[in-house]
């Protein structure tokens, strides 16, 4: 993550912290830019956790 780059989300100007596949974060949030990956801050990072345990339990349980 390049230092001093700001979260992806429509009007929070946070540090980013964690980078994400913009087709899933863009179900939940409203994005700014166009790039195929999403830089989200802390709080947005742990929402997006928050909404996304089940897709993710699902998917680890494919690679069994």
């Amino acid at each position: 993550m390049k230092e001093g780059q700001t979260c992806d989300v429509n009007g929070c100007e946070k540090e980013a912290v964690k980078s994400v596949p913009r087709e899933k974060a863009q179900a939940m949030f409203s994005l700014k830019g166009n790039s195929r990956n999403v830089h989200l801050c802390r709080d947005h990072y742990k929402e997006y956790k928050k909404k996304t345990k089940k897709d993710r339990e699902i998917d680890r349980i494919g690679w069994v």
